[in-house]
């Protein structure tokens, strides 16, 4: 399987020749035309090299690495954080950052834009890529007007008859007055807003993910009138849909920022979140009479406070709570036709199953020995193309087991099977790779299906099950999976000899979501902690993990006779859901019989495995203990003293230990010193319940050699190719270089305290 797809330029010179020549190619097995292609190939690299020189004059077109020359054309000055890293950064994902395309493009526009709020928020999203809000908190002291100059506009004394004012206090949108703070806005130590000089710019980390036409979720123990958005049955905060700004001279509202809706704010003003085309809707077929194709009318819609269920909506009516995510309808007017939702919740990044844009890896042609139609004797090579399965409401297929019976059927050497639609499909799963045979399973781009596993059999386990042969390769992409876990299963076959090597064949789970406990209750706590969600039974393959939030990994493979098999995780979070559990382990022995590669990665759990040829920029939270000491490297990454790894380089709490012993003479001090240093560094997240919008984020308290103890100042962990370190010194910098003279202006992060107690923040698991 090519890494993508073949470019269609390469049989452009074999397109010329003379058809007499194709005919004789043909009879030799086409060795002309692969000469021809390895030929085109070359000169395609060449013309699409003269063709980028050209774009690279213009810097909507031209290439990261030309972008910091045409900078230095119009005087654009690097922060410091990109000159120390541009060795480092050059051709990089962080130089994107480092030098950012939109504002060299309108550094000229921002020089004489200088001194308007605005342009704060220009800066914000051209420099860091962040959605903004700019705040003069000169406009909220509370003074005494001059009756020659009112300002009517300005901050007022708090009316408690204005329950919006009374509901915005402490927020970027806050309208009441306050007395003056000394504390300058920029401090290190001591942050304070309300001054004459202070400008504050409020950012957003977190963005909103949609998830369109998919099913509610009917929480029966509370009754089966009530639902949540969540098919996963969890609480979550719903996100608005943010509307882009038709003035670049206006200043960020409510409406232009994704962020949670509040409750109050849509008891407002309903229309401007409620519709197909808005923040979230929900469709009731034939409930009540509406019109069954289209969304129930705003008009039936309360906005509710349903923390414990309490509030009864009236007949042909339905209450809605935006914070927790839930929705009910009356008791004794049940829809009997399901109910399907469209909303949009909130994430750090692009990370397992979403409605997001990423790269779909179609199979190539494969070239395979057929039997020659004129003598049945011989074989001939042949050109096979990949046999596209889809599933969806619209497609042939309406359901996975449907598709994998004709797979089975036409038994392709290369086939996908693509869920055309966000929709949830419960019915069990089973597949059988036969040798050398290729089969994906995957969500068509921006869709996120969800394979939903029941108890379906009493005396055998319901998991998704994949046995594969040798040679075959199997790959999962863009799903999420709750209920039971995915298990692979290789074919035993008996062999001679002490080992059997590993296979060809490979597993690989990319951009999936595979929930860690199978589910979560309503506070986003694992409905079955114990259990794991990936299980690999004598494989013998490479198993590769990419984008992907998985719970426990458990490896069930033979250490006398068999090698062990390689895993490679990137950018992605392993949760055993507790401290004392395994996130990779193997029951019953004492380290998974497997050669670990982890990079940039979050792991909540115990490791253990036969070895780890490289950990690098990751985040261990809890022991990790490899058998082969001697082979591999642990490097810019937080793992605890204690624990059994190979040499590591550059780790935490190792630094601030090594630190310690350095400056601190007095012995009898030093372990002490070293216990308070290494409790600092631990990595602390503003939560690490799975189904929480900043799930796996680490938190502002964490202690600067985490967020910037990668090996490019990045921080370590899953969001490591986020840079937030370097794009938030970036956009300090810029404000301070546009900001007036004698004005302080500061970064500050919104706080929303009701979805950030509502999941799983706080509860038994936070470390």
């Amino acid at each position: 399987m090519s890494a993508e797809t073949t470019d269609p330029r390469i049989d452009r010179l074999y397109a010329l020749i003379p058809d007499i020549y194709k005919m004789r190619d043909a009879d030799e097995k086409y060795p002309l035309q692969a000469l021809l292609r390895v030929i085109a190939e070359q000169t395609n690299l060449l013309e699409d090299d003269i063709t980028q020189l050209y774009e690279n004059w213009f810097i909507e077109t031209a290439a990261d690495w030309a972008v910091p020359y045409i900078a230095d054309l119009i005087g654009y000055q690097q922060v410091l954080a990109a000159s120390e890293s541009s060795s480092l950064a050059q051709g990089s994902a962080l130089q994107r950052f480092l030098v950012p395309r939109r504002e060299v493009a309108n550094t000229i526009r921002y020089r004489r834009g200088k001194g308007k709020l605005a342009l704060l928020e220009l800066l914000a999203q051209d420099v860091a890529g962040l959605p903004a809000r700019a705040v003069e908190f000169f406009k909220l002291l509370g003074w005494n007007q001059n009756i020659n100059h009112l300002h009517l506009e300005r901050a007022r004394l708090a009316d408690v008859r204005l329950m919006e004012d009374l509901d915005l206090i402490g927020g970027p949108y806050e309208r009441l007055a306050h007395t003056v703070d000394i504390r300058r806005i920029n401090s290190r130590r001591a942050i304070g807003r309300f001054n004459i000089p202070s400008v504050g710019v409020f950012i957003w980390w977190l963005k909103a993910y949609s998830v369109t036409w998919t099913r509610a979720y009917c929480a029966e123990n509370a009754g089966p009138h009530c639902f949540t958005f969540s098919v996963l049955g969890q609480d979550a905060p719903l996100f608005s849909k943010s509307e882009p700004e038709t003035d670049p001279m206006h200043i960020a509202e409510e409406m232009n920022i994704p962020a949670p809706i509040r409750r109050l704010a849509f008891s407002l003003r309903p229309k401007q979140f409620y519709g197909a085309d808005k923040s979230f809707a929900i469709w009731a077929p034939g409930w009540a009479g509406y019109d069954p194709d289209q969304p129930i009318p705003v008009e039936a819609i309360i906005p509710s406070d349903l923390t414990y269920w309490q509030y009864v909506p009236p007949a042909k009516h339905v209450a809605v709570d935006p914070i927790l995510g839930r929705f009910a309808f009356p008791p004794g007017q049940l829809p009997k036709q399901g109910v399907k939702v469209s909303y949009r919740y909130g994430f750090s990044d692009d990370l397992g199953g979403g409605e997001y844009s990423r790269a779909i890896f179609d199979p190539s042609p494969e070239e395979i020995e057929v039997p020659d139609p004129n003598d049945q004797s011989k074989q001939v090579r042949q050109l096979v193309d990949p046999v596209f399965y889809r599933v969806g409401k619209q497609e042939k297929f309406q359901t996975i087991g449907a598709a994998l019976n004709r797979w089975l059927e036409d038994d392709p050497y290369d086939a996908v099977i693509e869920l055309t639609e966000s929709a949830v499909y419960v019915e069990p799963i089973s597949i059988t790779l036969k040798a050398d045979r290729t089969l994906q399973l995957r969500a068509a781009n921006r869709k996120r299906p969800v394979i939903r596993l029941l108890d379906w059999q009493t005396d055998s386990p319901d998991s998704l099950s994949v046995m594969m042969d040798q040679g075959s390769r199997f790959t999962m992409d863009g799903l999420l999976v709750a209920g039971r876990p995915l298990q692979i299963n290789g074919l035993a076959r008996e062999k001679d000899g002490p080992t059997i090597p590993i296979c060809g064949s490979s597993v690989v789970l990319r951009h999936c979501t595979f929930v860690p406990g199978w589910g979560i209750d309503s506070d986003c706590k694992p409905n079955r902690p114990a259990e794991p969600s990936l299980e690999l039974y004598n494989i013998r393959a490479h198993v590769r993990i990419e984008h992907t939030i998985i719970g426990s990994i458990q490896v069930y493979e033979d250490e006398v006779r068999i090698d062990p098999i390689p895993i490679e995780i990137t950018d992605s979070i392993i949760d055993a859901t507790h401290p004392k559990k395994e996130a990779i382990g193997a029951p019953g022995y004492a380290v998974a019989h497997a050669v670990l590669t982890i990079l940039r990665t979050t792991v909540f759990g115990i490791v253990d495995v036969h070895a780890i040829d490289l950990a690098e920029n990751c985040i261990f939270l809890d022991c990790v203990n490899v058998a082969r000491r001697q082979l591999g490297c642990v490097r810019f990454s937080y793992v605890q003293p204690h624990c059994r790894t190979p040499r590591r380089y550059r780790c935490q709490p190792d630094l601030v230990a090594q630190k310690v012993v350095e400056e601190v003479e007095e012995v009898g001090k030093r372990p002490g010193l070293i216990a308070s240093e290494s409790l600092r560094v631990r990595p602390q997240f503003t939560s690490i319940g799975y189904g929480h919008p900043a799930y796996a984020q680490l938190a502002l308290t964490c202690a600067q050699e985490i967020q910037q103890g990668a090996d490019d100042e990045s921080e370590m962990g899953v969001f490591h190719d986020l840079f937030k370190s370097q794009r938030e010194a970036n956009l300090r910098q810029r404000l301070e270089e546009f900001t007036p003279a004698g004005m302080d202006v500061g970064l500050l992060y919104p706080i929303f305290d009701e979805f950030t107690t509502c999941c799983g923040h706080g509860s038994e698991r936070s470390r």
